[in-house]
């Protein structure tokens, strides 16, 4: 009896082990298609409603879940919309990084990378004008700068301006940039700028949002850039 024991444990042993990793990869994929369902309904949403008037309740019902479940993936609004927007982000920083391997000079790199943010933005402009809104009201609810602990942060969750203060203190180091102001405050200067225009501007051209945005930033850090072009010239005009 006690041998048969034995040989039954050992062999039932792998089959609760399989059946248990078979039902863990289940759970894993029902959640993942709620988290891909909601976002895949947050998107829309935000981008056609703009940020007050979308209720995360909304987009439980258009994602087929309960209010329960979309709180369970996402734990506030604030928190929902920088899921959605950190892939937009996430491919800025993918050229950023090549750049930054490659050696590139600060001035292109920076330069390429505005434009492309503002196009960026500019594609997903009702998306970007919800972000801006719910950046700015959660700035107000917590009265503090951002967290990187923070789950709920949407400047911590869609870090739309890291990638350009990133290049901007690597240019200060490298002398190819002024020092003052420094990165983090002359490149969230700029980067707030784009926001500001999402929700008053929305329809302007891009080419003028990142116009503004490069003079502005070369003129405190570059300033001989547009000095050189002379005093009608307009050097990031495209």
């Amino acid at each position: 009896m006690n041998g048969y024991s034995a040989v039954t444990m050992e062999t039932s042993d792998p089959i609760r082990e399989r059946a248990s990793e078979s039902r863990a990869r289940a759970a894993r994929t029902k959640r993942d298609r709620t988290r891909a369902a909601l976002l895949g309904a947050a998107d829309p949403a935000f981008a056609a409603r703009g940020w007050a008037r979308t209720r995360v309740e909304d987009i439980a019902s258009a994602a087929g879940v309960s209010n329960a479940t979309a709180y369970n993936h996402f734990p506030s609004k604030h928190a929902l919309i920088g899921h959605v927007y950190a892939p937009i982000v996430q491919t800025l920083r993918t050229q950023a990084d090549r750049d930054i391997a490659a050696g590139r000079p600060v001035v292109p790199a920076l330069t390429d990378h505005l434009r492309a943010l503002v196009r960026i933005a500019w594609r997903n402009r009702g998306l970007t004008a919800a972000l801006s809104a719910a950046i700015a009201d959660y700035s107000t609810k917590v009265g503090r700068p951002a967290d990187p602990h923070d789950e709920n942060d949407p400047r911590v969750l869609a870090p739309i301006g890291d990638v350009a203060i990133e290049l901007i203190a690597r240019g200060q180091r490298a002398g190819a940039l002024r020092p003052w102001p420094p990165a983090a405050e002359i490149g969230t200067m700029i980067v707030d700028l784009l926001l500001i225009r999402a929700v008053g501007r929305p329809h302007d051209p891009p080419e003028l949002t990142a116009e503004l945005m490069l003079t502005l930033l070369f003129g405190a850090l570059r300033p001989e850039l547009l000095t050189e072009a002379g005093p009608q010239a307009r050097p990031f005009r495209s």
